[in-house]
């Protein structure tokens, strides 16, 4: 398990409108409670992707927040991503890394396979993600994932794991004791009722809490 606090993983809303976002996700990010961003806009085109990033990037990298891309390593490359998260469908690890190279992030999404996490952390996977954990808007899984498969994971690996599908403030504390690494979040700070600020703000305290909890669990 990691001895650093869990981050959150910011997912961005399925459709953005370039003119207004960018300002929106800086005020987001100047709460302080992001760790990483991840661009997600699988309705796009090519170019609609690269006039995003083009929009993006500055603001994640005026802040030091890394920028990973979804689905396209190409794109990401050509962009100057900081990284990439690639699904099942999205060719193989190996095809990615060769793109991005050993100083860019890969992230691959596991579902429920701890195989397949091991197979792509011992070739060199930056981090793995499990999930559905809940309900979610964006995709319909397979198959949901209890939170054991990050505290086996996080026990027996260093590779850092990223525990996505569903998660907001009220249910991501089992996540975070079982050593979650990040929890990837979209609606919950996206479509919180009193702004995205308050969303991500509503997160890390969660999160806080809940390793707050888990060290007085593990010193009793």
């Amino acid at each position: 398990m990691s001895d650093e606090q869990t981050g959150l993983y910011l997912l961005t809303p399925p459709s953005i409108d370039l003119a207004t976002f960018p300002d929106l996700l800086a005020r987001v990010l100047d709460t302080g409670a992001v760790a990483c961003v991840q661009l997600r806009l699988k309705d796009l085109n090519d170019e609609g992707i690269i006039a995003a990033v083009k929009k993006i990037l500055p603001v994640c990298s005026k802040r030091e927040i890394p920028l990973i891309l979804n689905d396209r390593p190409d794109l990401a490359h050509k962009t100057g991503c900081d990284g990439v998260h690639i699904g099942a469908e999205d060719g193989s690890y190996a095809e990615a890394r060769a793109i991005m190279g050993e100083e860019h992030v890969v992230g691959v999404s596991c579902y429920d396979s701890r195989h397949r996490a091991m197979d792509v952390g011992d070739k060199g996977a930056d981090y793995v993600a499990f999930g559905a954990f809940f309900p979610t808007t964006t995709k319909e899984p397979a198959t949901w994932v209890e939170p054991e498969i990050i505290e086996i994971w996080a026990t027996f690996t260093t590779v850092p794991c990223v525990a996505i599908g569903g998660i907001n403030a009220d249910n991501l504390a089992p996540l975070v004791k079982a050593g979650a690494d990040f929890v990837a979040v979209s609606g919950a700070v996206w479509n919180h009722p009193n702004g995205p600020e308050a969303g991500a703000i509503a997160i890390a305290r969660a999160i806080a809490k809940a390793s707050e909890e888990l060290s007085i669990e593990q010193a009793e």
